[in-house]
């Protein structure tokens, strides 16, 4: 008994200590922000959060090496210096997508040792409420969000475009062609040549994009008046554009009442460019957030399908309120005092939870891009799912 009661008391000392520490070097302060403690959690959770962020990086670029080396071992011509490199391209763009959930273990970590400490039952202590003691590292990994959403985002589309295209070079035998998404392609356009304010639509089979070329084959032009009435069918085996015009090449015409005609070689102004065809088979994980709203414009006008692109420019938007609600969680799972016990099963809940968003947030994005749900939608909803469940959490400890 008496050994308890001497080791109560050298921990009550040991806190009178601590306490007194951070009153005297102004951790505390009685009247307005506490400014000096949020900058040392802020330093503290910054630590920590990017540690976890750039280890998670590595352990992933190790596993994507690894495949590369794989995929390598049918190309014996390829150097270890390309394949390092290519992987190193990729390096941004894993980065961008570990961020949330490098702060929630950061977060996790970083919480669970100032708990352990008894650094957080000293301010609960001095007064400071559990917001203000977040407002730091919330803010933290909300700069941290919009840091890599406005900086590596351009960044990563760059870098991971170059792998994309070392990756056609030298792992698929493929400089020249490049594939679009989809096996056949419907575009539409402007067509004044047969009467005033008309249209074109066009139905390509087995696109690709050549140099500045793009070719097909079997095609189909319909070309229609201000009233979307068909004037005009022809077809093609095949056919290119280039420089703003179309070739349509051995083309026949078709007319209500009027026999099948060759026409031979047709061509037809185009108000297309291979920019937005270009921007069409890329992935949107290689355009930089400040070029998708042009992106965006540009094939909406050409008819091209743009709930991928809004998808993920809507994701790079919701990522810095991502970043702040996995701190959040990771806070509500992991300030808990060591002496009520328990730590382990919490901390293993709120990183099971943290996955869980992961889950949720992959199903959102499929229902997305399928059009079930609206990109914002698709895109926010996790993160106000997550802020939700973290805002209750820490209502729940905070107020009982």
């Amino acid at each position: 008994m008496s050994r308890l009661l001497g080791a109560w008391n050298h921990r009550q000392a040991a806190l009178a200590r601590l306490y007194k520490k951070f009153e005297t070097k102004g951790y505390m302060e009685k009247a307005g922000f506490p400014y000096l403690l949020s900058k040392y959690v802020f330093l503290r959770f910054f630590l920590t959060g990017c540690t976890l962020v750039l280890a998670l990086t590595s352990l992933i670029s190790l596993f994507d090496f690894i495949d590369l080396l794989r995929r390598a071992a049918s190309h014996p011509n390829v150097a270890i210096s390309s394949i390092l490199e290519i992987a190193g391209l990729h390096i941004p763009y894993y980065a961008l997508y570990v961020l949330p959930f490098g702060l929630l273990l950061g977060g996790i970590i970083c919480f669970s040792r100032l708990a352990r400490s008894s650094e957080l039952v000293v301010a609960r202590a001095a007064g400071i409420s559990v917001w203000q003691f977040l407002a730091s590292p919330v803010l933290c990994s909300f700069l941290l969000g919009i840091f890599f959403t406005t900086a590596i985002t351009p960044l990563s589309s760059y870098m991971y475009r170059k792998a994309e295209r070392l990756d056609k070079i030298l792992l698929q035998n493929n400089s020249h062609k490049i594939g679009l998404k989809q096996d056949s392609l419907w575009l539409w356009q402007k067509d004044n040549s047969l009467t005033p304010s008309g249209s074109a639509i066009i139905h390509l089979e087995k696109p690709y994009i050549e140099g500045e070329h793009l070719k097909a084959s079997n095609i189909t032009l319909f070309r229609l008046d201000s009233h979307a009435h068909l004037l005009l069918r022809i077809e093609a085996p095949k056919g290119d554009m280039f420089a703003a015009l179309w070739h349509f090449e051995n083309a026949v015409s078709f007319q209500p009442s009027h026999q099948p005609q060759n026409l031979g070689l047709v061509t037809l102004a185009s108000t297309l460019d291979i920019e937005r065809i270009r921007n069409h088979a890329a992935r949107a994980d290689t355009i930089s957030i400040w070029a998708l709203p042009r992106a965006i414009h540009l094939l909406s006008q050409s008819g091209f399908s743009t709930i991928q692109l809004k998808l993920h420019f809507q994701s790079l938007l919701a990522l810095p309120f991502l970043a702040g609600t996995m701190t959040l969680i990771s806070a509500g799972f992991s300030m808990r005092p060591s002496r009520r016990g328990g730590i382990a099963r919490l901390l293993s809940i709120g990183i099971l939870t943290g996955f869980a968003l992961f889950a949720v947030s992959k199903i959102a994005e499929q229902l997305g891009k399928s059009g079930a749900l609206p990109p914002i939608f698709a895109a926010w909803a996790p993160t106000a799912a997550g802020l939700c469940i973290a805002t209750a959490l820490l209502l729940f400890m905070e107020d009982g």
